[in-house]
């Protein structure tokens, strides 16, 4: 596998970003909800213009992992209430899975937020692969959703949390 290092990513990343979600998703989702449902929703969630306004938003990271040719992995979050941070997305490119990308772009979340607590995500429960990751990366499940990722996607998921020192 290429080398990887981890950036701020940056508006000339966003087609290459949304690409890369919608291969992950496509990948990932197809068996649970079908690839007609997830094109609609890569389309609404990760189109260049509904990823554009990450870019500038306050207490936030926008990560990408890049081999120098693409991008292979990317993470959002941003501060939550009171302390806790929200991992709103960290997706890494199916055939680049499990070569590193997840850990350094979660560990590089961690440290972008010395203020944080504490660090929360939801997850479909279906998708156990991800369940594992998180799990072994410290993550506990403290509660579930009926709304993943918006209050009307009727995706339901699994809340996890992982203490951060």
């Amino acid at each position: 596998m290429t080398p990887f290092f981890i950036r701020t990513a940056t508006p000339r990343d966003l087609q290459a970003i949304s690409d890369l979600l919608r291969e992950t998703w496509h990948a990932t989702y197809d068996g649970i909800y079908g690839a007609a449902r997830v094109s609609e929703l890569t389309a609404s969630w990760h189109s260049v213009d509904a990823l554009e306004p990450r870019l500038g938003r306050l207490n936030s990271e926008f990560l990408v992992a890049d081999d120098g040719e693409r991008l292979d992995g990317m993470a959002f979050a941003a501060a939550g209430e009171g302390r806790a941070v929200v991992l709103h997305q960290l997706y890494v490119r199916p055939g680049c899975q499990r070569a590193g990308i997840g850990r350094s772009l979660l560990r590089e979340i961690e440290g972008c937020f010395p203020q944080a607590d504490r660090l929360r995500l939801e997850v479909e429960e279906a998708n156990e692969p991800a369940i594992r990751f998180y799990r072994s990366a410290g993550f506990a499940c403290v509660g579930s959703t009926a709304n993943c990722c918006d209050d009307t996607s009727g995706i339901p998921a699994a809340v996890y949390e992982k203490r951060l020192t």
